[in-house]
């Protein structure tokens, strides 16, 4: 089952998907989004060290690091 969230604003459902992808230095990093269909790339779970916030205006749900205590 697809990591979701549920929009506060729109009550929309968001699944969590995340990509590799290769920058032009060689340096792979691994990019992370929210679709409202989960396809091929949806994850299962939260990553570690993120957590999810919602953008107030357009409702839709961020991923972000957490703060560092």
């Amino acid at each position: 089952m697809a990591y979701s969230v549920k929009s506060v604003k729109s009550g929309k459902e968001y699944f969590l998907h995340e990509r590799k992808q290769q920058l032009k230095g060689g340096q792979q990093v691994t990019l992370y989004y929210f679709a409202g269909v989960a396809g091929e790339a949806a994850i299962n779970a939260l990553p570690a060290g993120y957590e999810v916030s919602e953008n107030k205006n357009t409702g839709l749900p961020l991923l972000k690091k957490k703060a560092q205590k």
